[in-house]
């Protein structure tokens, strides 16, 4: 997409000049992202993993195409403009089925990756890097690089059938963990080397001429790497850049790419802007953005109950926490400990397993009447200053009203601001 390709041009000419990617699904979070790009002039960013979206529904039950119409609806209630908008594909590959073999792995690959492209996504991320069940462990940059050619080629097949050209453009690559962060506690993060990029490139480029695909390399604008950050459930690890000097300078030899750094939630805003300063500048965000939605939620709950007898109230946080209880597929893999132990991580973790809940009807019904509750009349302001520090400034200086829907909104919104501000070579206090 020429927008994407003009980015990484301007980076080239200006350090400070970044983009980030909105990873989620909620419409609560969506909304808030186009509120943001819409008063801000930006280019909105949004993707999709292969986890959330895929040709069978993923956990969020949409289909590619299912999810453009989504976010297109949102787009036209929110009066945001569908040019400013940009929809991307996460780790895409056999990531889904690496329990199965992996011709049958990639056989279902290959029809994921037909169906982002028709559904018009135009930033495609092909990662071919998980070892699939007769797979040894762990793969070969070769045959990494040959899955992700062999992709490439049906993308750019598919596109071309769809639309007449091909307009994608890639990223290569993986140094993360699987979607969603670390399953595991770190203790600490080794950072890419120059040589194992260069390698990773180099297996790409001759793995693309093989299947005839050379001119698309001047489209592969990002190469996913491990620039040291990460987050588990109680800690995040930050970004120090002496440590990644040697990485970030690798880069600088290539006019049309930079490094695409997922996992980058919960960072300082300090530790943003040096990201993208230091050539990491597509950032990825997604648990922190519906970790933000969910502390505005539960301050609500927290303001709700002080207004409400508690058999008015929505119980919110109860029935969240026994909805995930009664169905802990989401959880039960990456939580560990007592049973306190586990109770604050399905509440709190970093790791925000909670965004998979959301869209049930127990939950669904609590937020409603939550809202309802709240809606109802004005919400006194000392309890905003109480458990909505930063929304109840906004409230007092008249910038955004004090209901619970804005104070939501708003609050996601710090976190926008926060890459924003990184992306823009802005102060970080801004």
């Amino acid at each position: 997409m020429k927008h994407l390709i003009e980015f990484v041009a301007n980076h080239k000419r200006d350090k400070r000049c970044g983009i980030f990617a909105v990873c989620s699904a909620h419409p609560l979070v969506l909304e808030a992202a186009m509120r943001h790009a819409k008063a801000t002039h930006s280019t909105l960013l949004i993707e999709a993993t292969s986890n959330q979206v895929d040709q069978y529904g993923g956990y969020t039950g949409m289909m590619p195409a299912d999810f453009r119409r989504f976010v297109l609806q949102l787009a036209d209630q929110h009066h945001f403009p569908h040019q400013q908008l940009i929809l991307g594909g996460d780790h895409l590959g056999p990531n889904r089925w690496q329990n199965q073999t992996a011709a049958d792995a990639m056989a279902k690959a290959d029809e994921l990756i037909r169906c982002y492209v028709s559904a018009g996504f135009k930033k495609i991320h092909l990662d071919c890097s998980m070892s699939c069940a007769d797979d040894p462990v762990p793969l070969t940059d070769a045959i990494v690089a040959e899955r992700a050619a062999r992709l490439a080629r049906i993308a750019e097949q598919t596109c071309i059938a769809q639309f007449g050209e091909s307009d994608l453009v890639y990223v290569i690559g993986t140094e993360v963990p699987v979607p969603g962060g670390a399953h595991e506690t770190l203790a600490a993060l080794a950072v890419t080397t120059p040589q194992a990029a260069k390698t990773t490139l180099e297996a790409h480029r001759h793995a693309l001429e093989q299947q005839g695909l050379s001119d698309i390399w001047p489209r592969i604008i990002g190469l996913v790497v491990q620039p040291g950050v990460e987050f588990d459930h109680t800690q995040v690890i930050d970004f120090q850049p002496q440590k990644a000097l040697a990485l970030s300078q690798m880069i600088e030899a290539s006019d049309t790419m930079v490094f695409e750094a997922h996992s980058t939630d919960y960072q300082t805003p300090l530790a943003l802007q040096q990201l993208v300063q230091h050539h990491f500048a597509i950032l990825k965000v997604g648990p922190a953005l519906t970790f933000a939605l969910r502390e505005a939620l539960f301050s609500l709950a927290a303001i709700e109950q002080e207004l409400r007898p508690a058999h008015q109230c929505s119980g919110l946080r109860d029935v969240l926490e026994s909805v995930m209880q009664d169905h802990p597929q989401y959880w039960q893999q990456h939580y560990q400990g007592s049973g306190e132990a586990l109770r604050l991580a399905r509440g709190y973790s970093y790791s925000d397993r909670v965004r998979y809940y959301w869209p049930d009807r127990d939950i669904d019904g609590a937020y409603d009447r939550l809202v309802s509750n709240l809606a109802s009349g004005p919400i006194p302001q000392p309890l905003i200053s109480q458990y909505l520090p930063l929304q109840y400034a906004k409230v007092r200086e008249g910038l955004i009203a004090a209901t619970p829907h804005e104070l939501i909104i708003d609050h996601i919104q710090d976190v926008l601001r926060q890459y924003h501000a990184a992306c823009m070579g802005q102060s970080p206090s801004v």
